[in-house]
């Protein structure tokens, strides 16, 4: 059950001096708090015994102001310190989360559903805070503090009448360990049920417009209720458990209470303990109240830290499919690429993706990557990214393996455009200074220009401020086409990769981008995917592919003239542009 403080060794070493303060300060306000139940007691046997005085009561009453006053200020103290921890760890994990997301590799992601994720970064992450704050507590008042109570109603009061009143509480430590179990796996499956439901509310989210194009908005909606009716059942399993814990312990309390009365006026009627000792002792039965059901706060609180922990640790344990290796070698400019003999097969893949490729492009030539859906195209070009571990063959960059160059150093040459452009909901300036942060208007305008998107920033209600919505929801495909090219352009990366980057935009619109890139990227390379060959007419060299193989390679002109696929391609999209 305690293996979660352990887990969270290095934040308490971190924050020692903190939980040192906090905790010895939660401590010596247990200690005080005795004190008046005490200090009453001795008043009413004054009074019993008809010694009470005026002078004698003012004084027992101002003793027991100071002493609440003293109290009041190191509980704001000790609450600072604990519940500040809470919101602390809080951060630092959130934080450490998401830093580890960022380096990992396409292939986590693939075995990992988004909704899951947000959940361990949120519910998860929420309750290890709540074990670093409440837990503290709860351990602490349910051991020091319950030791100190005791004590005192032993050492103060009576240890006969001490020893009856405790005996229930046994049964509270049998229930405790039974609920606790219970209560671990339980929380455990109602988290990951929750992050079932997360991940499909973002495809609900993200597909409405396909829902509700195929009519599918009831269907949407019975699955929904599925899996949120599971989401309750899961949660209403865990809270019957913890249901459990409150009528236990006040099953047990009321037995101690019913004890203590009762044996402690026995007691009183055989003179062994005074009234003003009764009415201590059920003062400190009263505080020992809380503390019984610390252990029950504690034990759920660690059970469900516990879980969320080992959910959170099995992401940040997670090992990045693509490393660093320990001393790259450095690159200063990415010259020749070279491709020898590469054959890649994704990690889920059953057969091989890419096939014995082989070629090489010289620094500032342009190529040209084509050939039928699912012919490799978009993993050739992804091999420069370095995203997968390396198959076999090699890769070389000035030489250098690309496994040998730091992977900031190599994906700082890239500009990159996959096929599924990604935007940020925020405004289009912000969306194209991504990729050169501060980026003034006017270099903003002049990749907008470079993209052809200067006439359609004309017609968006804020120019360059308006907002683009989720994913670039508020904007046509050509034109989140564009604004991906145009942050890619803003970078003047020495590497530019466009994986179907122009599938989007009309004949004309790819006709001025490919211009402008020819004009404005001389000197740097260039890598082209596309299905439209009209974009790769000016490459120096031009590759087809058919099942990860290169079946076809040439320019333009040398194409034509084998009269194979990509002769007949060409001439029948050359006859759609003319029937269009």
């Amino acid at each position: 059950m305690f293996s979660v403080l352990k887990d969270l060794g290095w934040f308490f070493r971190r924050e020692k001096r903190r939980y040192t303060i906090g905790l010895f300060v939660l401590i010596i306000a247990g200690i005080i708090e005795l004190l008046p139940p005490r200090l009453l007691g001795s008043a009413i046997d004054e009074i019993v015994r008809g010694s009470i005085t005026a002078g004698s009561l003012i004084k027992y009453i101002a003793m027991i102001i100071a002493l609440l006053l003293i109290i009041y200020w190191i509980t704001y103290i000790w609450m600072r310190n604990l519940f500040g921890g809470s919101n602390l760890v809080e951060r630092l994990l959130r934080s450490r989360f998401m830093n580890h997301l960022l380096t990992m590799t396409p292939s986590f992601f693939e075995r990992n559903r988004t909704g899951d994720l947000m959940a361990r970064a949120t519910n998860d992450i929420r309750a290890v805070s709540v074990t670093v704050g409440f837990g503290m507590l709860t351990l602490v008042d349910s051991t020091i503090f319950f030791a100190v109570v005791l004590f005192a109603m032993g050492f103060l009061v009576s240890w006969k009448l001490t020893l009856a009143a405790v005996l229930p509480l046994p049964l509270i430590a049998v229930a405790m360990v039974i609920y606790g179990k219970a209560i671990h796996d339980r929380y455990t499956l109602a988290q990951d049920a929750f992050g079932d439901m997360n991940d499909q509310v973002l495809e609900s989210v993200s597909g409405v417009r396909v829902i509700r194009a195929y009519v599918q908005e009831r269907l949407d909606e019975k699955r929904f209720a599925a899996i949120t009716d599971d989401v309750y059942r899961k949660n209403m399993a865990v809270a019957r458990v913890d249901s459990f814990f409150e009528p236990t312990i006040r099953f047990c309390v009321g037995l101690s209470y019913i004890i203590g009365l009762t044996y402690g006026i026995y007691l009183v009627l055989r003179n062994q303990i005074t009234l003003g000792d009764l009415v201590s002792f059920n003062m400190y039965l009263g505080m020992i109240v809380w503390p019984m059901f610390a252990i029950g706060e504690l034990i759920n609180v660690m059970q469900r830290g516990g879980a969320s922990l080992e959910r959170i640790d099995e992401t940040l344990n997670a090992v990045p499919d693509v490393q660093d290796v320990a001393n790259p070698v450095a690159v200063s400019d990415p010259g020749l690429i070279e491709f020898n003999n590469v054959t890649f097969r994704y990690p889920s893949s059953t057969i091989d993706n890419l096939t014995g490729v082989s070629l090489s492009l010289s620094k500032g030539e342009t190529l040209g990557v084509v050939g039928r859906t699912g012919s490799g195209k978009s993993t050739l070009l992804k091999q420069l990214l370095h995203e997968y571990p390396t198959g076999t063959g090699s890769i070389l960059i000035s030489g250098v393996p690309i496994q040998n160059i730091a992977l900031d150093r190599l994906h700082g040459w890239m500009g990159y455009v996959p096929q599924e452009q990604i935007l940020f909901s925020k405004t289009v300036r912000e969306n194209i200074q991504f990729g050169l942060v501060n980026a003034s208007d006017d270099k903003i305008l002049e990749a907008i220009s470079t993209a052809a998107f200067r006439s359609d920033l004309e017609t968006l209600e804020s120019g360059l401020d308006t907002l683009v919505g989720e994913r670039g929801v508020s904007l046509s495909g050509g034109q989140k086409q564009r604004v991906s090219l145009s942050r890619a352009f803003i970078a003047e990366p020495e590497i530019l990769v466009l994986d179907d980057a122009l599938s989007a935009v009309d004949a004309r619109t790819e006709a001025r981008i490919v211009d402008n890139i020819r004009s404005q990227r001389a000197g740097k390379t260039t890598l082209i995917s596309t299905h439209r060959l009209s974009a790769v007419e000016h490459a120096d060299q031009i590759v087809v592919l058919d099942n990860g193989r290169i079946i076809e390679r040439g320019t333009h002109t040398e194409l034509l003239g084998l009269n194979g696929w990509y002769r007949e391609q060409y001439e029948r999209q050359q006859v759609e542009d003319n029937l269009g």
